[in-house]
């Protein structure tokens, strides 16, 4: 129902809040946003799943020397973020660039988040998993 809400609006996603308020993921991926060089993302007490793109992520950036932590979050720390991305298998690294017609940092896809996107991309090329 969400998804379709944001879609009824002209927005590809949608956020989700857990009944305290607070942001728990997208309508199908996991939500980060970068503040002050730091990349913040809900714990999964605030509602969202463990996701392996989520993990994979958050361990490329900690490798990278960009420190991340989970926080629960709220829509105002998306509007004044610097750098919103979404995670997720099928979608892979998608940098967020409004919400609610407000522009997020400076409207285009960030430097961390164009560094993610690579060191993503490298990593599913070198890896991946044998089918029997």
């Amino acid at each position: 129902l969400a998804k379709m809400e944001a879609n009824r609006v002209g927005a590809g996603e949608g956020v989700m809040l857990n009944q305290q308020g607070y942001v728990a993921e997208a309508t199908g991926d996991n939500l980060f946003i970068v503040k002050d060089g730091k990349v913040l993302t809900p714990p999964p007490s605030a509602g969202c799943l463990k996701g392996i793109t989520r993990a994979a992520a958050m361990e490329l950036l900690e490798n990278n020397g960009v420190p991340v932590r989970e926080e629960n979050l709220t829509l105002y720390d998306i509007y004044t973020a610097d750098e919103c991305f979404l995670t997720g298998t099928a979608a892979e690294i998608i940098p967020a660039v409004e919400l609610d017609r407000r522009t997020i940092g400076t409207g285009k896809p960030g430097d961390i988040t164009r560094r993610l996107i690579a060191g993503f991309r490298a990593l599913t090329a070198e890896t991946g998993t044998p089918i029997d």
